[in-house]
């Protein structure tokens, strides 16, 4: 059935043949059914004990569409967005994965663990419908037929949509701890930086100790009285 049908067609029709003037046609065309469909309802061949829905209840169409059809029998009314909100059905537990591909799900989870090694067991089980003992299997390839695994996208075997694997591996880099700092990457301290000079100062093993002593301090007084001293002998 079209996405654009309305909500339980059949009872709609059957409410547009009871309660309005309009063709066979113009109620297959807003209904998504065949024409003689609807008149087999009308006939009361089919759709026997159906309740009519009124669709103007629902929000799904309006008086003034239906009158500007039944205005004109060429004219195909269009759908409104429905009011009615079906929440939306979330699921709990494991995947349920079809018997025909039960058996791809172990090359799956291979593939999962080495290109992904970020995602938890819980994802995982999300994303392949497995249990949590055969990923650990998998994992320690302890699992019965590890010999013969070949890590497959579990995208390709239809496992899981795209869209939902890139969502989990998403979601696990960001709970993954930030990565550490690399050693060196970090200023040293004052302590550390001067402990590092005096080691480099020291003479490397075999290498005669440096004789040089360093500069005396100068003494600035001394150095004025000496000036002055010779001035005073050359007048």
């Amino acid at each position: 059935m079209a996405a654009t049908a309305p909500l339980m067609p059949k009872a709609t029709a059957v409410w547009l043949v009871d309660n309005t003037s309009l063709t066979f046609d113009q109620i297959a065309a807003y209904c998504v059914l065949h024409p003689l469909e609807v008149g087999a309802i009308a006939d009361g061949d089919a759709a026997q004990g159906i309740k009519g829905l009124d669709p103007i209840l629902t929000g799904q169409l309006t008086r003034e569409e239906i009158e500007k059809a039944e205005a004109d029998p060429s004219y195909r009314m269009k759908i409104s967005e429905s009011k009615v909100r079906v929440p939306e059905v979330k699921r709990r537990g494991p995947r349920y994965t079809p018997v025909s591909k039960r058996q791809d799900r172990p090359n799956a989870i291979l593939w999962l663990v080495r290109n992904h090694p970020e995602l938890k067991d819980a994802q995982i089980m999300r994303l392949v419908g497995t249990t949590k003992p055969t990923i650990q299997a998998i994992r320690d390839r302890t699992h019965w037929n590890s010999a013969t695994l070949q890590p497959t996208d579990p995208v390709t075997l239809g496992l899981c949509t795209q869209l939902e694997l890139d969502m989990e591996v998403r979601k696990a880099a960001r709970a993954a701890p930030p990565p550490s700092e690399p050693e060196g990457a970090r200023l040293l301290s004052a302590e550390e930086t001067t402990a590092l000079r005096a080691r480099t100062d020291e003479p490397a093993e075999g290498e005669p100790a440096t004789t040089e002593k360093p500069a005396e301090e100068i003494d600035a007084d001394s150095v004025f009285a000496k000036l002055k001293s010779l001035k005073n002998d050359q007048d």
